[in-house]
């Protein structure tokens, strides 16, 4: 089963998505995919590890920033996968686009990337819970770079929501689930 979880900075779904875990599975992986370049970035992964260190869940953490269909497939052949949590898809596309950028098949890379990991997401046998950020409903970035990473997260989501059994949007703290709502033609 795959959980998705988006929303806005701050919006809280980092939070529901480790509550969620948590009421959901006795021990998790939490599997980060933030690199830390720069103070602000070591200061946030160093609070979010002091954070589920004070919970009272078996937490282990991975650390992954660009290989991550890899890692769920080396777990979907254990016997008996892992509950995972996934913070977050959309850290995990800029690694991916950063370390492409200015290949000439970048554009295909990034899609094989994404197509790489869905499938990985919709084989894995364990509880999956996957954060992503909503980027597309503000300003059109000024800068290539910026769109191409704003077009490919909303190709990433809704690529991601489809495979989902559930998904849920955090605003202002407040986790609505959205599939079970979907309007069909």
């Amino acid at each position: 089963m795959s959980i998705l979880v988006t929303g806005g900075a701050r919006s809280g779904k980092s939070s529901f998505a480790e509550r969620w875990i948590m009421a959901h599975a006795k021990h998790a992986v939490y599997v980060a995919t933030a690199q830390a370049f720069d103070q602000e970035m070591k200061e946030r992964i160093a609070l979010h590890r002091e954070q589920r260190s004070r919970a009272d869940f078996a937490w282990r953490t991975v650390e992954e920033p660009v290989e991550l269909a890899e890692l769920l497939a080396s777990w979907h052949a254990e016997p008996e996968a892992p509950a995972v949590l996934v913070d977050c898809l959309t850290l995990w596309l800029s690694n991916v686009i950063l370390m492409v950028e200015g290949e000439p098949d970048r554009e295909q890379r990034i899609r094989e990337a994404i197509d790489s990991l869905v499938e990985q997401i919709q084989q894995y046998s364990g509880t999956l819970v996957l954060v992503t950020n909503e980027v597309g409903d503000g300003i059109v970035p000024e800068y290539a770079l910026g769109r191409l990473f704003r077009d490919y997260a909303g190709i990433l989501n809704q690529a991601v929501a489809r495979v989902s059994s559930q998904v849920f949007l955090v605003t202002a703290g407040i986790p609505i689930e959205l599939k079970s709502r979907e309007y069909k033609l």
